[in-house]
């Protein structure tokens, strides 16, 4: 299952778009989002983001 941001969480730090190794995460309205298709479960994203606003289900 890809990662998902919780939008509420998310400050926009752009963190996690650079964590991603394979460029599955972008910004959209100032807000991080995953592309499941690209996203290969790694979890690099869940522990960069300070805000705690992504997570792996």
């Amino acid at each position: 299952m890809a990662a998902k941001v919780d939008s509420e969480k998310c400050v926009g730090c752009e963190s996690c778009v650079g964590a991603c190794p394979v460029e599955a995460i972008s910004m959209n309205d100032g807000k991080a989002q995953v592309n499941a298709d690209t996203c290969v479960d790694c979890g690099a994203c869940v522990g960069t983001c300070p805000a705690e606003a992504i997570t792996q289900e």
